[in-house]
């Protein structure tokens, strides 16, 4: 495979992070775009020196034109994730979601920067009709009204740019869609971490066995998680092989349900729960699981397993819990 020069924006971030790494391991040059404000540096503080690294705003377009200059291919990361804020800030989330979309194709137009790969979401589907979902199925915003969709919403918004856009000026335009993918430094804003360190509070103060251990709805909502170490082989898979203006999920097809998970954290943190049901979020999703026959075509099949790859990041987790904000236990 030549090698190529890239701009990963978002490239601090859990997901950009990796693919910076996994870039460079497979030669290529990287430019990252980020501006912190859901990542760290810290994450890719042990490789600066073999990067070239542009703090900026995608919602800026000098600053975005201006990093897309002389790449061949820009992967688009950048975004708001994390369901907290998908509540609290619906604005900034479409803002980003919107105006940086928009400068990365224009950046892209500018430069005559023919190749983009934009990550989209499995929040598109909101409740997907069918499960194990392939691509084909229908996208979804169920009630404006309802912030959670400002995420979901900014992903289809962002699909339909990289199409329609791409289909005049660029040679290949790709759309992946991660389901769950988990590992250490995820952050804090999603269930695994959130589990996590709610279970590492209790179990300093545990007065009874088994601790009543509340969680969103009743523990039959199922996901799909996926090992950020395989969600690297399936985005390279794409990166390297996808056609032009496809999507393509990447995850697992193992479908648990949110009860078995909480019961597997709380086995690697040595502790005994007991699940007890609560309110569900309005827009939550009773199950969520990908076709991933598409992604197979290509060469992909997943190695980790959740019972193996679960223990290490719960014990990351536990090692880096002075690090979590002190909202962390929100769900």
């Amino acid at each position: 495979m030549a090698q190529k020069f890239y701009l990963v924006t978002g490239g601090t971030g859990f997901l950009g992070s990796a693919l910076v790494r996994r870039l460079l391991k497979d030669g290529h040059r990287v430019r990252l775009f980020d501006n912190d404000s859901r990542g760290s540096i810290d994450t890719i503080g042990d490789i600066l020196d073999q990067i070239e690294f542009v703090s900026g705003d995608i919602r800026d377009s000098a600053t975005v034109r201006d990093a897309i200059c002389g790449v061949d291919a820009v992967c688009h990361l950048a975004y708001i994730n994390g369901t907290a804020f998908f509540y609290s800030k619906p604005e900034l989330v479409l803002d980003v979601a919107i105006r940086g979309m928009l400068n990365v194709i224009d950046g892209c137009r500018a430069h005559n920067v023919r190749e983009l790969i934009y990550a989209s979401s499995s929040e598109v589907y909101q409740t997907p009709q069918i499960v194990p979902t392939d691509e084909s199925v229908a996208l979804s915003v169920p009630d404006v009204l309802n912030p959670r969709y400002s995420y979901g919403g900014g992903k289809i918004l962002g699909e339909l740019m990289a199409i329609n856009y791409g289909r005049n000026g660029f040679d290949r335009v790709v759309i992946f869609r991660p389901h769950n993918v988990y590992g250490p430094q995820m952050g804090y804003e999603h269930v695994l971490p959130q589990f996590i360190m709610r279970m590492i509070a209790m179990g300093k103060n545990q007065s009874s066995t088994p601790m009543p251990f509340t969680i969103q709805g009743n523990g039959s909502e199922t996901r799909a998680f996926t090992h950020v170490d395989d969600f690297i082989e399936g985005l390279m898979c794409v990166i390297n092989k996808g056609k032009h203006l496809q999507i393509y999920h990447i995850g697992s097809a193992d479908e648990m349900p949110i009860a078995s998970v909480a019961n597997q954290v709380a086995a690697c943190l040595g502790i005994d729960i007991e699940v007890v049901p609560g309110e569900l979020l309005k827009g939550s999703t009773q199950r969520r699981c990908p076709d991933i026959t598409k992604l197979s075509a290509l060469g992909f099949s997943a190695k980790i397993p959740f019972d193996q790859g679960l223990a290490p990041v719960v014990q990351w987790y536990k090692d880096n819990a002075h690090l979590a904000p002190v909202d962390s236990d929100v769900v």
